[in-house]
């Protein structure tokens, strides 16, 4: 990967922690509106239907098949039903309070700064991002992240979301790169890696699911250290 001039992150769960500060945000929100003592069940009970209604939405988003709009009114709502808690104002509360809470927390992926010094001497570095814009600028700028990237694409800005190929042409239009000497590292296998590589650049797949995806010409990691394996 010697012709490598640009390397591409993906933002959630490669460099911020979006799991565990999720998490945390959650936690907060849970013993505030005090929802164990209301409905009897413990936030570790919770947070599991959390986390599997918010994968698979986001999931439908990538696949076009619910907006960001449908995502923010059905996580919280479809978390709760799943406990027998029919509450659709809690669960828009939730919601609105979530996603300013969220950013309050700002813990980055193990590995993320030593990586990132290590590469910024060698390479401009950027990031691509289907998360909502107000808040992953927020990520960026209130975490260690700040100042390491010359460009970040959103996807809110072309209303257009990784894989399609063409936010990555637009990426790399606006960073000024091309795609031989441009590699994305990201943590989801059908847009991170699958869609960088369809659209023609190198592309590295963090694994920190063990999901054991394999694709000829990916390289798959565990550790965002191994990065520096490959530049």
């Amino acid at each position: 990967m010697n012709k490598i001039k640009h390397v591409f992150f993906d933002l959630d769960n490669t460099l911020w922690d979006f799991r565990k500060n999720a998490k945390l945000a959650l936690a907060e929100l849970y013993k505030k509106y005090d929802v164990e003592a209301k409905y009897g069940y413990t936030f570790e009970e919770f947070h599991p239907y959390y986390h599997e209604s918010n994968e698979s939405l986001w999931a439908l988003i990538r696949d076009k098949r619910i907006t960001k709009e449908e995502l923010r009114e059905r996580r919280f709502r479809e978390a709760f039903e799943h406990l027998g808690i029919h509450n659709t104002e809690l669960a828009a509360i939730f919601e609105h309070e979530y996603i300013e809470t969220i950013t309050n927390y700002n813990e980055l992926v193990e590995g993320a700064l030593d990586l990132l010094d290590y590469l910024k001497p060698k390479y401009a570095l950027h990031i691509i991002t289907n998360g909502f814009i107000e808040v992953s600028k927020r990520k960026i700028e209130t975490s260690d992240l700040k100042g390491y990237f010359e460009t970040v694409t959103y996807a809110d800005e072309l209303k257009i979301l990784k894989p399609d190929p063409r936010i990555f042409d637009y990426a790399l239009h606006k960073a000024n790169a091309q795609k031989k000497e441009s590699i994305y590292i990201g943590d989801d296998w059908i847009a991170d890696a699958v869609g960088a590589k369809a659209y023609g650049m190198e592309a590295i797949f963090v694994d920190r699911l063990d999901d054991n995806f394999v694709m000829d010409g990916v390289p798959t990691i565990k550790h965002l250290k191994e990065v520096k394996n490959y530049l």
